[in-house]
């Protein structure tokens, strides 16, 4: 019989065990091999059966184990240092304690995403964005940085994936309680559960609790709106991750942005924790909570405009997406009934939230509410998340900064990293780069076994759940070989990341698979999203080749990819394999984690490959240009010719060459030194590079700190003052103008200068017109006159902008150069009579070729963070900038 009511039943543990309560709810022993041990070696078999999960574990044991374990003198003491392990991991001080002695830091930051993956145990994620803000969590702790996390808890998570007998996928949503889970709530000194409100149209109101997470030293608070006040629709708004759209998905995002904000209020008033002086908003799901703040100061009595100007300051904006479709857009009407008199952020006008995410740029909707452009426009500083990245996001959002080619647009870039303790197994020592050639191969042929072992009991128990009998599959015993080259292809399954790419030339990707001296063996994992039925589509048409007789024992797809299986997967691989079609592909970190094992890298040259592929960590797939890049299916067949030739050139051979001198491996096999040089290179020199510390290093120096000091600068007059000055340029900008320019030229001989003139305007009688020769070293001393209407040269920065020219004569934007150039004082001490201004400074070609300069007057102000950041320039009307 099914029950009508359901509890969660915990053990009430003795006084002296009360430790392990502590140990099992903070998520530090995902990571930490020694609390791990600790947990399994207090009862092997419970540990089994919880699947590695401390906080089930220790709810299945009898109360006479617990009273044994009470007075067990020996355990108490191992249970004594690892309580203590865990004080001093939370408290000592780390990094940022050290930096912060010296450097002028924030406070505190908050940090808010849709998603987390921390441990396959909290399932709150569904690919690289949720691994990402687990990383960044984990890390930010690692080094001390007082970081508060933020997202939703989703009472379904995301699906749960599994494969019908016909290989199509199939999503199951389990219901989570987060009672069995490592959470506690978030409660008023009364204890009563604190409370988080929205108010919705129609007197509707959309109420949540906020559930707490420790990750190592970073509280992780989780909204849920499970709560029995709220009306059953309201009660759904946390039920899945990316489910649902419209206003499910609109709701969502405003109890992210805005409750998240209350809840960091709340948090901080219980337990002390410091103010956050920095938020940072990951991809535009959280941006609302720019909004929230600025209604906080609104009630405080700071006008809008002013309000916005300091909130700016210290928020933050990430970008993880390359395409325009990868964001969240709502209809302009249903975020306007949202807001405003019937709606939320009381004393924000409707018609003000509107314009902040209005697509008001050539090319936009403007039926649409487009939450990436509201979260740039609420942050004064803005990052993609990898080199290449931050290149193609500048292109894509260069129309919110017209005046301004794409190289400058404000956004810059942090590489994302990967945390080492997650994602390395912990089978490879720290110094694994330094092993003997033989160690390292056996290390690696080690590993290679484990996962063997892994794929056949995933790759069974997944046929029996598409229904296969038990006697049928005596052959998975014999899927995989330890000794094979194993190649690995495992995330989400958009059609940009081609998973299907590898089949293009089914029989020449048999004959990879069946080769008789240097097989290949290939694991593929991972899910396409509900709605996507394109991606269901690849995943079953690569499940169908993998089920063919012939080849089954060296492809397999194997279901459910999550958290746990990748820790599987990326020791035991020799090389990772990714092949997106560039450049859509932000950053991809899955290559960085394997790379961490010691594993090569075979992909596209996108993301962070792009950025740091050396032929001593793996090979670069070549991407079609030209007319083929536009002809899909020209460009793919280009594509996977090149993987497969790689694969059967380069890798295969160097994979199988047991040449050389390189000493011998399990049982005396002989050791490819070729392939061990690049793994011991990999880790030597790859591996550092790729680690999230290094990530959250890079964020707290060159944005944390920037936007901490901003913050503190934008106090309420100064917001004010310079909200004021803002309105006053822009009012003005129309009056700005160049123009003429002139240059005199200095070439070193016999010291002499000609005076020339820029193209429209005749030089006097004895002066030169235009000369495009110049010799390398000679020095332009540049005059520009310039109108600034009611503007002062305080207001402006006027700079030559010059460097080599392109085959349209604009300046190459990576090459140019920035020169300011200073007012000259007139007789009268102003502009002349005119009304114009006269700047003069000096530039000198750094290169031969095409060279050419133009003048540009920009907003200038102590507290913008760049020149661009109004997005105002002017230029001379024959000359851009």
């Amino acid at each position: 019989m099914k029950a009508i009511r359901r509890f969660s039943v915990h053990p009430v543990l003795p006084e002296p065990l009360r430790p392990l309560s502590e140990l099992a709810h903070n998520l530090r022993w995902s990571w930490h091999p020694p609390t791990r041990r600790f947990f399994s070696e207090l009862d092997p078999e419970a540990w089994r059966l919880a699947g590695g999960d401390p906080l089930r574990m220790l709810c299945a044991l009898t109360p006479s184990k617990l009273a044994r374990l009470s007075s067990d003198g020996a355990f108490l003491r191992r249970l004594a240092v690892a309580a203590g392990d865990l004080h001093d991991a939370l408290n000592e001080p780390r990094w940022f304690q050290q930096e912060a002695a010296s450097g002028d830091l924030p406070r505190a930051v908050a940090y808010f995403s849709p998603e987390f993956g921390i441990t396959g145990g909290l399932p709150q994620y569904s690919g690289g964005l949720g691994i990402l803000a687990g990383d960044h969590l984990k890390a930010a702790g690692d080094l001390g940085v007082p970081l508060i996390g933020v997202g939703l808890l989703y009472r379904q998570g995301y699906f749960r994936q599994s494969l019908s007998h016909d290989g199509r996928q199939q999503e199951h949503y389990p219901a989570l309680d987060p009672a069995e889970l490592p959470l506690r709530l978030l409660r008023e000194e009364d204890g009563l559960p604190v409370r988080i409100e929205l108010r919705l149209p129609g007197g509707r109101s959309l109420r949540a609790h906020v559930w707490q997470a420790r990750v190592g030293r970073v509280p992780l608070l989780l909204l849920d709106s499970m709560v029995g006040a709220n009306a059953p629709s309201e009660r759904e708004v946390t039920d899945r991750l990316y489910g649902g759209g419209g206003e499910h998905r609109l709701l969502q995002e405003m109890l992210l942005g805005i409750g998240g904000v209350r809840a960091v209020r709340a948090y901080c008033r219980r337990t002390g924790h410091p103010a956050p002086e920095v938020f940072h908003t990951n991809e535009g799901h959280a941006g609302f909570l720019g909004l929230e703040r600025i209604r906080e100061l609104g009630e405080q009595g700071l006008e809008f405009d002013a309000a916005l100007e300091s909130v700016r300051a210290g928020n933050l904006f990430t970008t993880h997406t390359p395409v325009p479709a990868g964001i969240d857009r709502f209809e302009t009407g249903l975020v306007a009934a949202h807001f405003g008199e019937d709606g939320e952020l009381d004393g924000v006008a409707a018609d003000d939230v509107l314009r902040l995410g209005a697509e008001s740029y050539p090319g936009g909707d403007p039926g649409l509410f487009n939450m990436a452009v509201m979260g740039l426009r609420l942050a004064q500083r803005a990052n993609g998340v990898s080199t290449l990245h931050g290149e193609v996001s500048r292109a894509m959002f260069a129309g919110l900064w017209p005046g301004f080619d794409p190289a400058e647009v404000p956004i810059t870039s942090v590489t994302n990293g990967v945390h080492a303790p997650t994602w390395r197994s912990p089978e490879v020592p720290a110094d694994a780069a330094s092993l003997p050639d033989g160690e390292l191969w056996a290390l690696r042929r080690r590993l290679r076994e484990q996962l063997v072992h892994d794929v056949r009991a995933r790759l069974r128990a997944s046929w029996r759940e598409r229904g296969a009998a038990d006697a049928e599959l005596g052959w998975t015993d014999g899927v995989f070989d330890p000794d094979v080259l194993t190649i690995g292809f495992a995330r989400r399954v958009p059609s940009y990341k081609r998973l299907t790419l590898m089949l293009r030339d089914r029989e020449r990707l048999t004959g990879l698979l069946l080769h008789p001296e240097r097989p290949v063996q290939i694991v593929v994992a991972g899910k396409a999203h509900p709605a996507d039925d394109g991606g269901k589509e690849l995943i079953q048409e690569l499940v169908r080749f993998a089920d063919d007789p012939r080849v089954r024992h060296r492809i397999v797809f194997l279901p459910d990819y999550g958290m746990d299986m990748a820790q599987a997967l990326y020791p035991g691989c020799d090389v990772w394999l990714n092949n997106p079609l560039k450049p859509l592909e932000a950053c991809g970190t899955s290559g960085m984690k394997a790379a961490l094992n010691g594993a090569l890298n075979l992909s596209v040259r996108d993301g962070w490959w792009e950025e740091w592929f050396d032929a001593d960590f793996g090979w670069a797939v070549p991407s079609a240009d030209g007319e083929a890049a536009a002809d899909e299916d020209r460009r793919d067949g280009i594509e996977a010719a090149a993987l497969y030739g790689l694969i059967e050139e380069h890798v295969a051979p160097c994979f199988y060459d047991r040449g050389g001198s390189g000493g011998s491996g399990v049982a005396g096999e002989a050791v490819p030194t070729r392939w061990v040089g690049m793994v011991r290179r990999t880790l030597a020199r790859l591996g550092p590079k790729v680690q999230a510390e290094r990530m959250v290093r890079e964020y707290v120096q060159r944005l944390y700190a920037p936007a901490a000091r901003a913050h503190r600068e934008l106090a309420p007059q100064p917001a004010r003052e310079l909200a004021a000055w803002k309105a006053r340029v822009r009012e003005q900008w129309p009056s700005v103008a160049v123009g003429p320019v002139e240059h005199e030229r200095h070439d070193g001989q016999e010291g002499a200068g000609r005076r020339e003139w820029q193209e429209g305007h005749e030089p006097a009688e004895g002066e030169h017109g235009p000369d495009d020769g110049l010799a390398l070293g000679t020095c332009l001393t540049l005059r520009a006159r310039v109108a600034l209407g009611s503007l002062s040269p305080e207001d402006v920065e006027v700079q030559a902008v010059a460097g080599r020219l392109d085959g349209a004569d604009s300046i190459a934007g990576g090459d140019a150069v920035n020169v300011p150039l200073k007012p000259v004082t007139s007789a009268s001490g102003g502009p002349d009579l005119e009304g114009r201004w006269t700047y003069e400074g000096t530039v000198t070609p750094g290169s031969a070729g095409p060279f050419g300069y133009t003048v540009r007057v920009l907003p200038a102000h102590p507290l913008l963070a760049s020149g661009a950041e109004l997005g105002l320039a002017a230029a001379p009307q024959d000359g851009g900038v």
